[in-house]
């Protein structure tokens, strides 16, 4: 058959969304999963999404489970907000951003500028409410065996993790980058990811769902501190029972010698715990820390308890032992030896148990993706980047994650943080460099855009983006490249 009858080879095209720059054939996606040849055109895969104040998300490609109710009045309410997912990125970095939208809102002519950031700069802070011991400060965290992160400082009621970074990304070996980068857009995209720490336990987390650890999830985080549990509850507390000590890895309350009791005018029981003494009924370290009673290793609360003293304590005495989510408690009687026996609960106790149950507010864990809009992403906005960073730090320009209110933090540049619960389903991606792909918009006064030396001749009306018309392309008939993970040392699999 002569060479001008055969079927011609399907030609590639080169991706340059991103600095793999993957060739990707006609009807594949290139590693990303993100961007597509269709008959010869590179589109973008993810819908371009668009906000409409207390309505559906509105995607342009049918999303189907992952199409979401959004309610709340998003930046400026009552219009339409193009958000920057789905919206492609200014990668090679001088080109203007995907789209620059202009709206008039009571009055004024607004601009927002929507792009997807590539940012290798970036990471997770993971708030998980338990009181468990999950790992000593500054334990390593990992996936697959592989570091992706430590163990920070614990806050009030909850344990602290610091995940990612580009140390992570880029600086250790090809598989901690592409482990880390996975696990990252896993809870960013409010997946399960199980972690493990060194020296510590093994436990799943998710965002806006109880940590499971151990193979055990958690239900409550605890009402306070041992000393301001015993604050909170004296009162309840007052002539049903003798003494009430209250466990907990930070501060052991005893109620007799607290100041609560004190006001109360309760007898000094004589009950003495082990543990470093604070303030009068307040002690450190009665335990090592663990995943038993209040944080502690403790699964007998006798244990933390040194004998009676004889001079205070006296036979009949009741004793309470609680946790401070009021989930473990055990109630003693003291025999003629002055020795804690069990005796049965009263019903006036319990009710103060369930109470402290009822004030704890349900374990969650809590996921808050951080990352540095550096001067390639800021290219798009304005052809001075500088000029960016400072209206954004002189609040004339609003910076938004798919939507959602981001905290932009003080200092140089613009390190944004934003909690992944508050954005739309899946706006976080991947580039196998690897780097995460976050949405980001800046929107201000058409004035203002013009002083930062925007790029104000690509700026279109809301009305010619909100559109069926905009990148609308059927996934079903879009395969991914084989290839194109692997090529980059990237898993075949997609997880």
């Amino acid at each position: 058959m002569p060479d001008d009858l055969r079927d011609p080879k399907p030609v590639k095209i080169r991706c340059d969304a991103c600095p793999v720059m993957c060739f990707i054939a006609d009807g594949k996606s290139g590693a990303c999963d993100r961007y597509a040849n269709h008959a010869g055109e590179l589109v973008r895969l993810d819908p371009l999404t668009v906000i409409q104040s207390g309505a559906k998300a509105v995607a342009f490609l049918d999303q189907g489970d992952n199409a979401q109710d959004w309610d709340g009045d998003v930046i400026q309410g009552g219009r339409d907000f193009v958000t920057a997912v789905g919206a492609g990125t200014t990668y090679p970095d001088y080109k203007p951003a995907p789209f620059i939208v202009s709206q008039e809102v009571e009055g004024v002519d607004m601009i927002t500028v929507v792009t997807e950031g590539i940012f290798s700069y970036c990471g997770v802070k993971v708030k998980i409410d338990t009181d468990r011991h999950i790992g000593d400060e500054r334990a390593v965290v990992r996936v697959e065996g592989e570091a992706i992160g430590h163990v920070m400082t614990s806050e009030y009621g909850s344990k602290m993790l610091s995940l990612g970074g580009v140390e992570h990304l880029t600086g250790g070996s090809k598989k901690e980058g592409r482990v880390t980068c996975d696990a990252l857009l896993r809870l960013c995209n409010r997946e399960p990811v199980e972690v493990t720490i060194d020296g510590g336990v093994t436990m799943v987390v998710e965002a806006g769902k109880a940590p499971i650890i151990n193979g055990v999830p958690e239900k409550l985080m605890r009402v306070g501190c041992g000393s301001a549990t015993i604050g909170m509850f004296a009162k309840q507390w007052h002539g049903h029972v003798d003494e009430v000590v209250v466990v907990d890895d930070h501060i052991t309350g005893v109620l007799t010698e607290h100041e609560a009791g004190k006001g109360l005018d309760m007898t000094p029981s004589g009950i003495r715990v082990n543990g470093r003494r604070s303030t009068p009924g307040r002690y450190f370290q009665v335990a090592d820390p663990g995943t038993g009673w209040g944080g502690t290793d403790v699964e007998d609360p006798l244990t933390i308890l040194r004998d009676a003293d004889p001079k205070r304590a006296w036979p009949g005495l009741r004793l309470l032992m609680i946790s401070t989510t009021g989930e473990q408690w055990a109630y003693f009687t003291l025999d003629d030896d002055l020795i804690p026996q069990p005796a049965e609960i009263t019903p006036e106790l319990l009710v103060v148990a369930d109470r402290i149950a009822e004030n704890c507010e349900p374990s969650l864990c809590s996921v808050l993706f951080m990352g540095g809009a550096g001067g390639s992403l800021r290219a798009g906005v304005t052809e001075n980047p500088v000029r960016l960073t400072r209206s954004v730090k002189e609040s004339l320009t609003h910076v938004s994650c798919g939507g959602a209110e981001a905290y932009v933090w003080p200092g140089g540049g613009i390190t944004v943080m934003v909690d992944v619960m508050d954005m739309p389903t899946n706006s976080f991606g991947y580039v196998p460099t690897p780097a995460l792909v976050a949405p980001i918009e800046f929107t201000l006064r058409r004035e203002d855009y013009g002083t930062l030396g925007g790029h104000m001749e690509h700026i279109q009306p809301v009305r010619d983006v909100v559109t069926d018309d905009v990148r609308r392309v059927a996934q079903q008939l879009l395969q991914p490249d084989p290839n194109a993970r692997e090529n980059y040392g990237w898993s075949k699999d997609k997880t």
